[in-house]
């Protein structure tokens, strides 16, 4: 596991200083479209309720739906997004790294009000943790391809903003999507092993 975190932060610390980091969001962010640019004001005001709406809609639906399998599902998905958020918070408490309209401020133009740190996207990582949920909890693809959409463009409207670099946003995405992998891999983990224990209880009598 320190490997894999090790391996983590010496990629995007790696990104953070390459110029194409800068690069991208300069091209993305570059040109006022005021319609455009309201749209996704709003659309990323969004990624905490909808955040907050995804683990706990799946819940209700499986209590609604009697569904034991949604009903567990939707309990990760409230453990999935908790860990998610809660991790990204505290990176961003530990990198604390400026925001991209305050480090340049003659090329990127902030269009949003934000706090200081800028690593990783948390909107980013609710938008993505959402889709990971959706799709691991109904495994539809009219549920999987709307929802991934939604988180991408959750990612590319912070960068639109000014207020995240590209790595924030890949930092986001992939730790929204870890989490919600991993949860459900855990879940697996101790389902088998809960089996295996009936399995043996049943053999012993």
């Amino acid at each position: 596991m320190k490997k894999i975190v090790f391996i983590f932060l010496l990629f995007f610390t790696k990104l953070f200083s390459q110029n194409i980091d800068v690069d991208i969001l300069k091209t993305i962010n570059r040109n006022d479209m005021p319609c455009w640019d309201k749209t996704m004001k709003g659309f990323s005001f969004s990624a905490y309720p909808v955040g907050m709406v995804s683990p706990l809609g799946v819940l209700a639906h499986g209590y609604i739906k009697k569904d034991k399998v949604l009903i567990r599902n939707g309990y990760k998905s409230c453990i999935t997004l908790g860990v998610a958020m809660s991790i990204s918070t505290a990176l961003k408490y530990s990198i604390q790294r400026e925001r991209p309209f305050k480090k340049y401020p003659l090329d990127i133009i902030r269009r949003d009000e934000v706090g200081t740190a800028s690593f990783p996207s948390g909107h980013t990582t609710s938008a993505f943790a959402s889709a990971t949920v959706l799709s691991l909890s109904y495994k539809k693809w009219y549920v999987t391809i709307p929802a991934y959409a939604y988180a991408g463009l959750m990612g590319y409207s912070r960068m639109r903003l000014g207020v995240h670099y590209p790595s924030d946003v890949l930092g986001g995405m992939v730790l929204g999507i870890g989490t919600g992998l991993l949860t459900w891999q855990i879940d697996k983990m101790i389902q088998r092993k809960k089996n295996k224990e009936v399995t043996n209880s049943s053999v012993a009598e």
